[in-house]
């Protein structure tokens, strides 16, 4: 709304992004601003020349002009990928020359920070605006913020209070997310580390029930893909359940593991700074319990 402050304008979103598809169409809805949609590739970004070919600037009013471009990095629905610099710089420059703004879904940014090994500022130096969550990659109980120039915040405060946000007595979160930034990169690196390791774990049980790209993984975000009769709400919930027999043949070892249910064939799971290696350990042996006990269906 800061940088679409006329109702009728466009921004330019990908189409698998969480502004599409999680906000219940909060832009227009609320904002009154048209979202265009930009087809997301599997690694998150969008062709340039649909970009170039998508925005408009002119003084015809039979349409809608362009105001911003939206990226998300890293991207959640594309399994957490994290955006090329160059391509960022190419969207920034391409909107740059459009007299159009960049804003960055940065939710999980730190996520790429670290996994690129390079300061964050090196990859919001090609946006105009972006906002951070801390209860994500690092951790905090709630929070989130917004950044840009002091105009922009300015403005944005201005949006916050009129859409009824805001918060009293808020230092005791402030306080947590400021340990979270403390402790971010260690722990952002534990939990990249520990999702790679899950999913190597889990393709041990060389099964056909199931599969993982390890080689796609990026930061902290795995999906699964279910190959045969396994329907991901189905295994889901049997992650989430200790059954007698299961006591009896892990012992000390049987856990819960909850993954997410992604769409009828494939499952999310993400790791986090709670999670120790013991942990990615067992969980890993109760991903392989399952998988058994669905293979062997009469012997569970």
């Amino acid at each position: 709304m800061t940088h679409c402050n006329q109702r009728g304008v466009e921004a330019l979103i990908g189409d698998l992004s969480h502004i599409s598809i999680y906000e219940q169409g909060g832009i227009a809805q609320v904002a009154g601003i048209l979202p265009r949609f930009l087809h997301n590739l599997p690694d998150g970004t969008f062709d340039i020349k649909e970009l170039l070919g998508k925005i408009v600037n002119t003084t015809d009013p039979h349409f809608s002009n362009t105001r911003l471009i939206c990226l998300e990095n890293t991207h959640n629905r594309c399994g957490g990928k994290i955006l090329p610099l160059q391509f960022m710089k190419q969207v920034k420059e391409i909107a740059e020359s459009h007299s159009l703004n960049v804003h960055l879904d940065g939710a999980r940014v730190l996520n790429a920070s670290v996994a690129m090994d390079k300061p964050v500022d090196q990859i919001l130096k090609y946006c105009d605006s972006v906002n951070m969550c801390f209860s994500k990659g690092l951790g905090a109980p709630v929070g989130s913020i917004i950044a840009g120039t002091e105009q922009f915040i300015a403005s944005s405060v201005r949006m916050r209070k009129v859409l009824g946000g805001g918060m009293r007595q808020a230092g005791i979160l402030a306080a947590c997310a400021l340990v979270s930034l403390d402790e971010a990169e260690s722990n952002i690196q534990n939990d990249h580390f520990n999702a790679l390791t899950m999913a190597q774990g889990i393709m041990t049980a060389n099964t056909d029930q199931l599969f993982i790209d390890v080689q796609q993984i990026q930061s902290n975000i795995v999906f699964i893909q279910f190959l045969r009769d396994i329907t991901s709400k189905e295994f889901c919930q049997r992650l989430t359940t200790v059954t007698k027999q299961e006591e009896i043949d892990l012992g000390q070892d049987n856990v819960v593991v909850k993954m997410s249910p992604w769409t009828d064939t494939s499952a999310r799971f993400v790791t986090h700074r709670d999670l120790s290696p013991q942990h990615i350990h067992k969980a890993i042996q109760k991903v392989h319990y399952t998988i058994h006990e669905f293979e062997n269906p009469i012997n569970s």
